[in-house]
Formats: C-alpha cells, sequence, structure tokens
C-alpha cells in the first residue's frame, strides 16, 4: 500500500464535492452527529441495563469517547508519518496526514457503532438465530451469499449498510461519508462466504452482499489490497488498526469504571489493576502513587487512574504502530495492536480476564441480553413471515403487521433479500426501549393508545 494512495475525498453515493470552511473529513464528524442513526446510539445498551439510577456508558457515550481517544491517536500518527515520510508524500499527502488523519478516525470511531442492534450482542445473535432456526422455510428463497448474510448477521457489515444504504424516498449513498471514513471502519473487509474465525480479518465480515459494489469502490478508491475476489476478500486498510486500537482501549478500560461505580465490583481490585497497567509502563508510576494520596472520593481516585491508564495505551499503540507500519502496509500483521502490547505488559490480559468474569457475566447483564434476544428475536418473527409472503398471498394480519414499518424501509419492487434486509434494518435500528415497548404492544402486554 503507498502512503499516498490510502484516502480520497470521494463519498458515497458520488455526492458531488461542496465549497465550505471545514475539510472534507471535518464534514464526515459532523455529519455522522447529526444522523438519526447516531442519535439513537443514546438508547442503546453497552454493557449494563440503561435506563439506571447510577449513570453507565451507552453505545453514543461510548462512541464520543472512542472518538476522542482516536483523535489523539490519529494527531501523533500523522505528525509521525509527516516527518517519517515527508519525502515519500506529494503536497496534498503531507497536508492530509499533518491535518486530516485525526479528523477521519475521529469520525470513523463515532460511527463504528452505528449498526448494532439494541441490547448489545444479543440483538445480533437474536437476529441471526432467527434465520438459523428457520432454515427449512426461508433457505431456498435466497443465494448462498445473502443467506450467509442473514445466519450470520454482524452489526460490523450492518454500520456499512446503514452509512451507505439508499433508504426509500431518500437520497443515494446513505449519510454521503468519504470512503476514507468508512474505509477505516472495515475491520473485517471480507463478504460473509469468507468468513473464517481462525483469521483476524476473516473472523467476521465486513458488508452484505447489497453493499458489494460499494465497498468494491471504497477499497479501490482508498489503496486497500485485495486477497481474494471470489471470495470477495481484502486486506486491513492500515488506519482500521488505529480505529480498532481506540474502541479496544475504551471498553477494556471504561467498562471496569462503568462496574466499579455500580458496585459490582471493588475500589482496590480496580486500583490494583489499572496501577499493575501504569506500572508497566510509565516511568511517573510513582508521581501516580503521590496523587492518589491527595484523593479520598473512590469514583474520583478511579476516574484519575482511568485517565492515566488510557493514556498509557495511548502512547503504547502508537508507538507499536509506527514499530509495525511496514507489515502493516503490506498486510501482513496478524493481531490487533492491544493484543500485541497484551504479550509486553501482562497487566491488560489481566483486566481482560477479570471483566470476563466479574462483569461481563454479572446476573444484570445477562439478565438484559436474555430479556434483549427475545425482544429481538420476537419483532422479527411478527414481521418477516409476512414480508416473504407474495402480496397476493398476504392476509390481514400480514398488512396490519407491515404497516407498523415505516415506509422508508419496505422495498416492494426489489428482491426478496432486499425486502428482507429492509425489516431487517427497522428491526436492528431501534432503540432499546423502541423495541421494548413495541414488542409490549404487538403482544398484548401493553394496549391503549400511546404517542
Amino acid at each position: 500500500m503507498i502512503l499516498n494512495s490510502l484516502y480520497t475525498s470521494a463519498r458515497s453515493g458520488s455526492a458531488p464535492s461542496s465549497v465550505a470552511s471545514r475539510t472534507d473529513y471535518q464534514r464526515d464528524f459532523d455529519r455522522i452527529v447529526f444522523s438519526s442513526a447516531f442519535r439513537r446510539l443514546q438508547n442503546k445498551t453497552q454493557v449494563f441495563p440503561l435506563p439506571g439510577s447510577v449513570f453507565v456508558h451507552n453505545r453514543l457515550t461510548h462512541s464520543l469517547e472512542v472518538s476522542s481517544v482516536g483523535r489523539s491517536i490519529g494527531s501523533l500518527v500523522g505528525e509521525f508519518i509527516h516527518t517519517r515520510y515527508y519525502n515519500d508524500l506529494d503536497l496534498p499527502s503531507r497536508e492530509f496526514y499533518l491535518h486530516n488523519l485525526s479528523n477521519v478516525l475521529a469520525a470513523a470511531c463515532l460511527c463504528h457503532d452505528v449498526g448494532n442492534p439494541a441490547f448489545g450482542h444479543s440483538g445480533e445473535d437474536a437476529i441471526a438465530t432467527y434465520f438459523e432456526k428457520n432454515e427449512e422455510a426461508l433457505r431456498s428463497l435466497f443465494t448462498e451469499g445473502e443467506w450467509m448474510d442473514l445466519v450470520h448477521f454482524e452489526g460490523n457489515a450492518n454500520a456499512m449498510r446503514t452509512l451507505t444504504h439508499r433508504q426509500n424516498g431518500k437520497d443515494q449513498g446513505g449519510i454521503q461519508l468519504t470512503l476514507s471514513t468508512l474505509s477505516c471502519i472495515a475491520k473485517y473487509p471480507c463478504e460473509s462466504l469468507a468468513k473464517d474465525k481462525k483469521v483476524l480479518h476473516r473472523k467476521k465480515f465486513g458488508f452484505f452482499q447489497s453493499q458489494k459494489q460499494v465497498f468494491m469502490e471504497m477499497a479501490h478508491r482508498t489503496g486497500m489490497l485485495m486477497e481474494s475476489s471470489a471470495p470477495l476478500v481484502f486486506k486491513r486498510h492500515p488506519f482500521v488498526w488505529l480505529v480498532e486500537a481506540a474502541d479496544d482501549i475504551c471498553y477494556n478500560i471504561i467498562d471496569m469504571e462503568d462496574a466499579h461505580r455500580l458496585g459490582i465490583v471493588s475500589t482496590s481490585d480496580v486500583e490494583d489493576l489499572f496501577l499493575q497497567l501504569i506500572k508497566g509502563s510509565q516511568s511517573d508510576h510513582s508521581r501516580v502513587k503521590q496523587r492518589m494520596g491527595v484523593l479520598t472520593n473512590a469514583n474520583e481516585r478511579i476516574s484519575y487512574l482511568r485517565a492515566k491508564v488510557i493514556n498509557t495505551l495511548v502512547s503504547s499503540t502508537v508507538e507499536l504502530y509506527k514499530e509495525q507500519l511496514p507489515i502493516i502496509l503490506n498486510g501482513t500483521l496478524s493481531e490487533s495492536l492491544v493484543d500485541t502490547y497484551s504479550r509486553e505488559n501482562p497487566a491488560i490480559g489481566a483486566i481482560q480476564k477479570f471483566s470476563r468474569e466479574k462483569i461481563y457475566r454479572h446476573r444484570s447483564v445477562v439478565e438484559i441480553e436474555n430479556a434483549g434476544y427475545n425482544v429481538m428475536y420476537e419483532l422479527l418473527d411478527h414481521f418477516i413471515p409476512c414480508v416473504i409472503k407474495p402480496v397476493e398471498k398476504r392476509k390481514s394480519y400480514d398488512r396490519i403487521a407491515l404497516e407498523l414499518i415505516p415506509p422508508q424501509f419496505l422495498y416492494p419492487q426489489a428482491s426478496l433479500y432486499e425486502q428482507v434486509l429492509g425489516v431487517v434494518d427497522f428491526v436492528a435500528g431501534m432503540t432499546d426501549n423502541f423495541a421494548t415497548d413495541l414488542y409490549r404492544k404487538i403482544k398484548g402486554i401493553d394496549i391503549g393508545m400511546t404517542m
């Protein structure tokens, strides 16, 4: 991959550029902020149930924090590339890396979760399992690639669709982001037919069949290396590693802070784990200990350490990226930057193990996963059988059910695959509250007029 070819201001949907005081990449950030898909993240579960008496992160606040970390990483990496490869860069590239890589990463981090359904990963599981359980009735209606999209439904692929798909009655290209920003969220740059859990960039998949052409154009315009054409697989774009690192840093650390505020884990456990990580990386560990002696409020102590840990991980990520950049550019890096760092500092692995055992299996988390799974599954079961029936065979209850779906999600003239994806778009885009409320209404649990 050539550094001069890794970015473009071209947008999805071939939207023409217009004169503005902001750069194209700053405009990406603003478009995401004002999009309905991003706003809905405020009521989508990150880990813990929403709402509660204690503030915890939702998908929106998580995305904002990931974006902040991504901007910092992008600024440091951009300065490095500008200085280290100055003579290899053309004039536009020097400007891009020095001033705009940070904007691209901030925008990509901001929208990296917009494809995630309500209720966290249990929402993803519910959508995939619905089709898997109904394979006998549905499989013959789709091509192999289309069916693999459905039975392996993936939030990463859905993010690409959410950001680029033209809904009924709306403009082409979705939100019309630059292809540079879109390329940064493609952690798994392959179609569902190429999914392979043993290979990092194929562990999941990054686009549905409906977005295949869009993805190919994006890959071509941003210099991504093709690994295979059938099935379609690309090497990761070099900027993806930085977005992934920003996300990994935030959820590994901030989930611990949330669990502490909720009283799920003790102050001493969190402090010990955070201090262990800082001690393994920072020369000012003694200064941190001194500062801790001044802070008496438990939440403030953890917040202070969280900031220090994130700073440690950002610095380590940037240094690793500098070292690994040659193999990142040729597409041969095979593990994430945080995984590489965990070998150098076992404290991050200890935090991950502690989170799996004490946080992600906590009863409150398991309860919301179970409830969310059932809500999402039942919603699909209400709508999918109606949409797959030919129009002339639909009964009155089928037509009434489909009236609950907004017109932008209905594609009566399109293929059955697109019609089903429209229903999936509707259900996957719901917030926790909206999904729960609709579930209660169609099940007859809540009856009466509400607005």
